[in-house]
């Protein structure tokens, strides 16, 4: 008995490709970076010398780690948003299987 399944197949062209691979490696560096700010800041909160320096360097840090969050989330969702709109046209595969 031949089973009909049908499944929908998108194909990117080279825009799609482009946004698509930003947005991956927006992400990707987006990391690196929110990462390596703090192994700097967790390193500049250890070597200091009085309570004022440690609570300051925490609020600090907190708000640093806000903003690049911040500017991540904006970039994502922008990128997202293009990569999304340019996946191209759907196309619908007919196959019989047996």
């Amino acid at each position: 008995m031949a089973v009909t399944v049908r499944r929908e197949v998108r194909k990117r062209g080279f825009f799609g490709h482009l946004f698509k691979w930003l947005f991956i490696i927006f992400n990707l560096l987006m990391l690196v970076w929110l990462v390596s700010y703090w192994v700097t800041a967790g390193q500049l909160l250890n070597e200091a010398a009085s309570d004022a320096e440690k609570a300051g360097g925490a609020i600090g840090a907190t708000l640093g780690t806000g903003m690049l969050v911040f500017f991540w989330v904006a970039g994502a969702v922008i990128l997202g948003l293009f990569a999304m709109l340019s996946r191209g046209k759907t196309v619908v595969v007919t196959e019989e299987t047996r």
